[in-house]
Formats: structure tokens, sequence, C-alpha cells
């Protein structure tokens, strides 16, 4: 075996060096190269020169440093200005320029890993052959089995690639080949090395080296390891410092400064940097001294770094950095292909200028931490706010009760569901909305020509036929819908059913509508299903049936509140990438949605919400003009009021997430009332700083015709025949409908009342129920004033046989004793045949009987 051996290093050399001279075209030193260091050694460990020579052909031969992966910062508003407010990354890492690195930083990495940088193309022989065949086939030892600063860099790089693969199965498979120690690795990183050698500068290589090498503890290149361990910046170091952080990169699992268990390990190899840098005359025999004396306790001060969403400032702020994130990883400013802009985001170095208003937002999540308890254990208590500029777009708030937390166990006061945004940004399927959609049908009534002032009854009563849906029609077998409450029934004007939400009274306003035209007004206002699925547009939608998320309610009132012209919800203002260029936001994403008549009459009527409607208390104590629309689910255990200023629109949710029908009209907040029942009162907290902060003026009244709209007024057919009375409605463009006989006192047959009363304004087509009298009745005649016998009389006269007199005598005087003072049932009314009649007398001046009153 060992003569072998001999013969074999004795002849595999000389076929070796043509193979990788041909190859690298490297002339004298590339046959030096390959023939003092890698030949010999590939001998030793037994490697045919055919096998070699093709391992080494079917290399790559160059490997660009590239952008590496940096932090990505948002930057929100606080106090009118732009802030940072949260560092996102897939690796903490802030790339630095050489001129920006510490010279001890720069001395340690070459003292301490490759004396020779400034001399060799990428590869050092003389460290090749003093690391030996171990180093070379096996683990890295102290030496680095030879590596240089630019074989330590191509090997960094390849790790780096490999975490950019989009599948954990691909990351993990190319990070494993990018560190097995084989003779086939190591032969590639010589390859490339020498590739990067001949492509970049030493300046080049030293400065990547120093920003792409893994320091332990989540952190990537030198900047990131500074202000890691140290609180402060590269680019000012001490000796003790700069030498710690290189002897981390050999081992930086069991040499890095997170923990004082890993100092000793940390301070072995410190020492070792340090000496070379005192060799290499890059220290005083003062400051090595110094340096070797010092204790990592007495520098270390370690700061965690503020990655990721969860460390955002600003209470609250942590979903909207979520959404906004997600945003961002779509936009074409990062590339054309969601694998392209998924590279670019994991690459970093961009800054992002969000939409977000930092002291709102806290001060709205101040608010739910108050009024919606996250801690609550009655329920699955959650809230949100939203708060959307009417005429952008521009996302102010997006605050939510509970607290942020992306762990797969959080505790029950946080959730890693954002219930503001669509199932596509935060896991939520959004939530039932309630009356706060009849504002869609409110639209559609006014755009086809309806008005505010028209009466629509808001009586319950079986609904399954009268429908239209996309102009086919609809039957709902057995729909009987009810109102929010018993006593609610009539007739109404729209304007008041409106601001008192009577459910009847829409739904008859939405069969005079095609149920498809309401989806239309409300897909026009950005209105979709957060789990992406169509918007359902049967009888109950009316009412709220669909899932929809928050903002998107937001957006759509305050598309309203800005005369009708919608605008898409926006979180990205501005992104700037790590050359400083400027790449744009979010487009601006605005349309006529609404005509502004329509949309100003609308907001005419909400505004009686607010006034003297379902959302009494919500006004805001600056007199800021404002409109508003409350919902509550059937088992109200969904609650809603989204309202707006001209300015800014505000949407309040908070619900039951766990699916269950509890009531929270039932259960105490703890601070002033029921869940519920406080709604408008946090409401009004929520948009009294959003006021403050964009002031609102006056919103623009609809002209007479909006709100009158085509309606007609029903005409005064009382005193009529029935045939004369449908002749008159006919006429007018009603349809008769006969109420039947009444009791009254006009002849047979003859008209007493209507409905609508006369005078109401009605759409052409509308019912008008007519109710005729019996002539069961009689009119009282007026005896007051009269004596006992001529008021006996008369009654008789008329009719009315009992009449009686009350014991109950008014108080006299002047010659009134005696005398009908009141007739009960009242002078002119009707009052059946057979009815007594009650007669009060005047007494004496103190209500007494007189002697001679019979």
């Amino acid at each position: 075996m060992s003569a072998q051996k001999t013969s074999a290093s004795r002849t595999k050399p000389v076929s070796a060096v043509g193979a990788f001279v041909g190859f690298v075209g490297f002339s004298v030193l590339a046959g030096l190269l390959v023939t003092i260091g890698v030949t010999p050694a590939i001998a030793v460990a037994g490697v045919t020169t055919t096998s070699t020579i093709g391992v080494f052909e079917s290399l790559p031969e160059y490997i660009e440093i590239g952008d590496l992966p940096q932090r990505n910062e948002l930057y929100a508003y606080q106090g009118g200005k732009s802030v940072h407010f949260a560092t996102v990354y897939d690796q903490n890492r802030q790339e630095l320029k050489f001129d920006q690195i510490s010279d001890q930083l720069k001395n340690a990495a070459i003292d301490g890993e490759d004396k020779r940088f400034y001399e060799h193309g990428g590869v050092d022989m003389t460290s090749l052959v003093r690391a030996g065949v171990g180093s070379l086939a096996g683990g890295l030892g102290e030496s680095g089995g030879g590596s240089t600063l630019t074989m330590q860099l191509v090997r960094n790089i390849k790790m780096n690639q490999a975490l950019e693969l989009p599948t954990q199965e691909e990351r993990l498979k190319a990070y494993n080949d990018a560190v097995e120690q084989t003779i086939p690795r190591k032969l590639e990183e010589m390859k490339l090395a020498i590739g990067l050698a001949k492509k970049y500068t030493h300046k080049e290589i030293l400065t990547g080296y120093l920003n792409i090498a893994y320091f332990g503890d989540q952190t990537y290149g030198v900047q990131a390891a500074a202000q890691h361990y140290y609180n402060k910046s590269a680019t000012d170091l001490t000796p003790a410092e700069a030498a710690s952080i290189l002897a981390i990169v050999q081992s930086p699992n069991t040499r890095n400064l997170s923990n004082p268990k890993y100092y000793d390990a940390n301070v072995a190899r410190r020492n070792v940097i340090l000496k070379s840098m005192y060799a290499q005359n890059h220290l005083t025999k003062a400051d090595y001294d110094k340096a070797v004396a010092s204790n990592p306790k007495d520098y270390v001060h370690l700061t965690e770094p503020a990655q990721g969403c969860r460390a955002s400032v600003g209470d609250g702020s942590q979903f909207f950095c979520d959404y906004a994130v997600k945003v961002v990883k779509e936009m074409s400013q990062l590339g054309a292909t969601q694998k392209e802009r998924a590279a670019a985001w994991r690459n970093g170095g961009y800054k992002i200028q969000t939409t977000l208003n930092i002291d709102l937002n806290a001060k709205q999540k101040e608010i739910l931490n108050t009024y919606d308890n996250k801690a609550e254990t009655q329920l699955a208590l959650g809230s949100t706010l939203n708060s959307i500029e009417a005429g952008t777009g521009r996302i102010l708030t997006m605050a939510q009760n509970k607290d942020y937390d992306q762990s797969l166990k959080s505790a029950s006061t946080s959730t890693s569901i954002n219930y503001s945004v669509d199932y596509k940004y935060g896991n939520s399927g959004g939530f039932q909305t309630g009356s706060t959609y009849k504002l869609f049908t409110l639209l559609a009534w006014l755009k086809a020509g309806h008005g505010l002032n028209e009466t629509v009854s808001g009586t319950p009563r079986l609904m399954s036929s009268g429908w239209t849906e996309c102009g086919q029609p609809y039957y709902a077998g057995g729909y009987t819908p009810k109102n929010d409450s018993p006593g609610e029934s009539g007739n109404y004007t729209v304007a008041r059913a409106t601001a008192l939400s009577i459910n009847l009274a829409f739904l008859n306003m939405a069969q005079k509508l095609d149920l498809c035209d309401i989806k239309d007004v409300a897909e026009s206002l950005g209105v979709h299903r957060a789990d992406g699925g169509d918007l359902k547009s049967n009888p109950t939608s009316v009412l709220g049936i669909n899932e929809i998320a928050p903002m998107t309610m937001a957006a759509a009132y305050a598309g309203v509140a800005n005369n009708g012209l919608y605008c898409a919800p926006i979180a990205i203002e501005q992104i700037t990438n790590a050359d400083g260029k400027k790449l744009g936001g979010q487009t601006k994403d605005c349309k006529q949605a609404i005509e502004p008549a329509v949309a100003q009459a609308a907001v005419l009527a909400m505004k009686g919400t607010i006034a003297g409607g379902t959302a009494v208390g919500a006004q805001t104590p600056d007199g800021t003009q404002l409109f508003g629309k409350t919902g509550t689910t059937d088992t109200a255990n969904q609650i809603w009021l989204v309202g707006s200023s001209s300015r800014v629109a505000t949407a309040y949710w908070q619900g039951n997430t766990n699916g269950k029908e509890l009531n929270l009209r039932h259960y105490s907040n703890g601070v002033n009332g029921t869940y519920a029942g406080a709604r408008a009162g946090v409401w009004r907290m929520a948009q009294t700083p959003v006021n403050a902060e964009y002031p609102a003026g006056p919103f623009t009244n609809p002209d007479s015709s909006t709100i009158r709209g085509n309606s007609k007024a029903v005409p005064d057919v009382q005193g009529k025949s029935a045939a004369d009375a449908k002749a008159a409605l006919a006429g007018s463009g009603f349809t008769y409908v006969d109420g039947g006989a009444q009791p009254g006192a006009q002849p047979v047959g003859t008209v007493t009342s209507t409905s609508p009363s006369p005078g109401s304004l009605l759409s052409s087509g509308s019912s008008v129920t007519v109710y005729t009298s019996d002539g069961s009745q009689i009119v009282v005649p007026s005896v007051p004033g009269k004596s006992v016998d001529d008021a006996r009389s008369q009654l008789n006269q008329v009719g009315f046989t009992n009449v009686e007199i009350s014991g109950q005598y008014a108080k006299g005087g002047g010659g009134k004793e005696c005398r009908v003072a009141s007739v009960d049932p009242g002078v002119h009314t009707n009052a059946g045949k057979d009815s007594t009649i009650t007669l009060t007398l005047y007494g004496d001046k103190n209500g007494k009987a007189p002697k001679d009153c019979k």
C-alpha cells in the first residue's frame, strides 16, 4: 500500500498541471498553484487524475457578490413628520461601504483570517499547504482549512443564495451543499475565488465579506453585529470589539456574544486575532495589552434587534405593519413576477413610506383597550377601528383590541388574525355588516330617481314574492323579516327610515329595485366579500348578511363622503430602494362611483342617524358635520357603526369571533354599559382626534329635486266614493288597494282615510290603501254651553240615546251653573250609536253642584 501511494504521488502532478493550466489560463502562476497546492493534496487523498480533471472542468468559473440581504425600513407619520416605525428583514443586515467600516475590523479580518489577502489572487497556496489534508477533505479547523477571505466569501454567497430559494426543501439542500466540506466543494470554492479576484478589487471583496458573514444570533454583517452586541456602529470599534466580532465568524453558534456562556470561547479566539494584529504592526504594544486584558462584559451591551412588525413603534401599529408588508410584496416596483418580488424583498434595503398616523392609531388602540376588553372571558371579543381619508384612500389607522402575535400559540389577549382586512392579508373572513349595508340600497334607491321624502311601509309582513334579481323574478319562500324593535311599524319617509334603521322599509325599497343594482352600487364603492367570493344579492343581503372587512366598509363610506368619488385604500406612499432611487408607491385609484347629487342626498339622510336616530351620542363635541349608519346582526353578535366627516371615514366593528351567536347587548363592557350600547360613544371618542388633525368642512346639501325624486303626492280622496277614489288614485299613477270598511259616521262606502295619508310622497305605481265608512257611527254635536235639557235633546235627535251626567263638576261662575262644560267623546268625533255620551256640568265657583242642577 505504501509503495502504491508513493507511485501515485510521483505520477499525478504532471498530468494535473497540464489540465489545470489549460483550463484557467494562468501560465506560470496557475501552474505553480496547481502543482504545489492542489495536486499533492489530491494525490495523497487517493483521487485519480481523470476524476480530478473532470471535477475541476465541470465547475463554474465566476460568482457574483451581488446584492446582500439587508433590512427593510418602514416609515409612518407621527407629530406631522415621517418617522421610522418598523424594521422587517429576512436577515438582520445593514450594508456598509468600505470607508464606513472600522479599520480595526478590516485589520482583524485580514490578520486573523487571511494575512496575505492583498498578495494572492483568491487562493493562498501557503495556507493551503499548511492546512493539510485533514482540513481539505474534512471540517475546517482554526486555520480555516486554508480558506482565504475570498474563498470564505464564495461560501457565504452560496449560503445566501440558498436562503433565497422559494421552498424550504430547496433552501435546505442548497445550504447543505454550500457548507459541505469535500474535495469537490473545496475545488469549487477555489475556482470561484479565483474568478472573484479577477472581477473585483481587494477592497470590494473585503467589503463584501464583512457585509455578508454570519455573526451568530440571527445577525449578518459587521454593522448588524456591532449594533446587536455593542449598541454602536461598526464604523468606530476598539481593537477588542473588532477582534471579538471576527472571533465569531468561524464558529458563530458557540462564540457569539449573545450569552456570557460563550465569552471564554470568544476571548480565546479574540486573543489569537489580537496577537496577529500586533504581529502585523496594526496594534501598539500598549493597545494590544489593553485589548487582551479586557473582559467582554465591559464592552458587550446586547441590544435585541427590532425585527418584524411585533417590534413596530406605536401602540397598536403592528397589524398595519403586517398588512403593509404584504401589500409591498405584491407591488410591481419590486419585480414583474412573484418570484422576483420575493427575492427583492429578501435582499431588502428598501425604505417604505406608509400612510399610517401613529398618534391617531395609538389613541384608537387605547379606546379599544378600554371599552372592548381584550381579556374578556365570556365571549371571544374582537373589535377594530379603521379610519380612511376621503379623496385619497390613505389608510390612517388600523387599530384592534387584541394584541399582535404571530406565534403558533398566542395568549387569549393576542391574535395573529388582522380583523380589519380581507382573508388574503389577515386571515379574517370578514363579518356580517348588518344595517351598515343599507347604505347601498339607499344609494340605489336615489340613483333610480326616488326621493328621501317618499313614504315606505315599515310594517312587518310576509315577503316571499315581489323580488327581482338581475332582471329575473326571485322567490323567497316564507321570508317574514322583522324590525329590530317590536314597536316599529307603519309608514316612514325614507329619510326617517334611514335614521331609525327600519328593516321593513328598506326591504320594501329593495322590492322597487333590482337586487343586482344594489350589489352593483356596493361593488362600485369597492365593497367585496373578505373571503374573495361574490357578493350575495338575495333579499337578506339588503340587511347585511355579506361578510365584509371593516376597512372595506370605511373606504366605501369615505367615497360617499367625497361626493361619490371612491378611492381604493392605499397603505404605501413611496418605496425607495437601497440605492436611494424612488420607485413610487401605490397608485391613487379613484373613480366617480356615484353621482354627486345621489351621494349628497344619502349623506343628508344619514346625518339624521346621528342627529336623532340609532347613532345618537356619536356627534363629536367640535360640531363637525357627520353622518353615519349603525349595523346589528340578527343575533347582535356583530355590532357596527360606520360614519364620516367630509374628510375622514371611520368604521367601528365589534363582534364575537368564534362563530357563537352571543348577543353583545347582554354583556357589560365593565365601563359604561353593554358592549353594543357603548358603540356611539366609542365612535365619537375615536373620531374626535381625527377631526382635530383633519379638520373637515360642511357637506354639500342636495337640491330639492333630489330629495323629492320622481315621487308624487297622494291625492286627498276623503269623502269620495270608492269608485271616485280609485279613479283619482289611478290618475295620479297609484294603485288602489281596498282596505275594507271601518266604523265611520260618513255614509256607507264613503272614503274615510288612506294609507299613506294625503300629501305623502310615493313613487309611481305605489299602492295606496283606501278605507271606507260602514255608516255605524255618529258625529258628536257641539253641546258645551247649553243647558242640560237642551244638550240631551240635541244628542237624542242625532241618535245618541244613552246620555249621562258626570258626578264631576267644573268650576262655575258667571251664571254658567248647570250648563254643559264638556262632552265625552269629544265634539265632532265619531262614536257608535250605542255609545254612552257623558256630560260634565259647571258647578259653583268651587266646583260643587248647585242645588238646582238636575
